[in-house]
């Protein structure tokens, strides 16, 4: 009766292993995800400074871009194995793409920090010169969100 429970108990816990495939990669996705979320509070103080939104302060600006760059450095294979987009695991926005079309969204990752190293050359120059600067930083989460993160529904 032991082995027979023993038996059926070490059948059930590879029979629940793809259950337990999605708890794998919950530290990866809330990495990255923590990672744009440090993105979108930089790009909101240098979005609001650049509309006049809140009084321009070169130094808070300058911060904000250099956070931006900071982000923009690490290194991003670990963050994302395959088998974290959206049709593998919930939580993700993700989009298969990412694996399917690899150099592409690496590639769109390294224009990201080429358009935030934009943003920290200026954004202690003035209000004027951040307005220009976000919309390349813009056009760069752009290109990489139409086509490797699927919408918010």
């Amino acid at each position: 009766m032991k082995k027979t429970f023993a038996l059926l108990a070490g059948l059930a816990v590879f029979a629940t292993a793809p259950a337990f495939a999605q708890d794998d990669f919950s530290g990866h996705v809330k990495a990255r995800q923590g990672q744009f979320r440090i993105l979108a509070i930089n790009l909101g103080i240098l979005g609001g400074m650049a509309k006049g939104e809140t009084p321009y302060n070169a130094e808070m600006a300058q911060h904000a871009a250099d956070s931006l760059v900071a982000v923009s450095h690490i290194y991003e294979p670990p963050l994302w194995p395959e088998g974290s987009d959206n049709m593998s695991i919930d939580g993700t926005r993700a989009l298969p793409s990412i694996w399917d079309e690899r150099d592409d969204f690496l590639s769109k990752w390294d224009a990201l920090g080429v358009a935030v190293a934009g943003m920290q050359e200026v954004a202690a120059t003035g209000q004027a010169a951040i307005g220009p600067a976000m919309g390349k930083v813009g056009g760069a989460c752009k290109a990489c969100h139409d086509k490797h993160r699927a919408p918010n529904n």
